[in-house]
């Protein structure tokens, strides 16, 4: 049974989906940080249900889905 992959207020994600960040993230291994509310449209689910894939700051990242909101 697979687990479904949530946002922080527990709303269902899908592949495609546009989610928001909702606290500011510094990114590792880089000077750069990720503002909140940040727009990262077209996500793609990964193997964790904890995490998702998404362009964002300029390349694609894994973000945790605790500092994410569906848009």
């Amino acid at each position: 049974m697979d687990i479904p992959t949530k946002d922080s207020n527990g709303t269902v994600l899908a592949e495609g989906d546009a989610v928001t960040l909702i606290k500011d993230l510094k990114v590792k291994g880089s000077s750069l940080t990720l503002k909140r509310g940040t727009l990262v449209k077209n996500i793609r689910l990964t193997n964790s249900p904890a995490e998702i894939e998404g362009r964002a700051g300029g390349g694609t990242m894994v973000l945790k889905t605790e500092f994410l909101k569906k848009a």
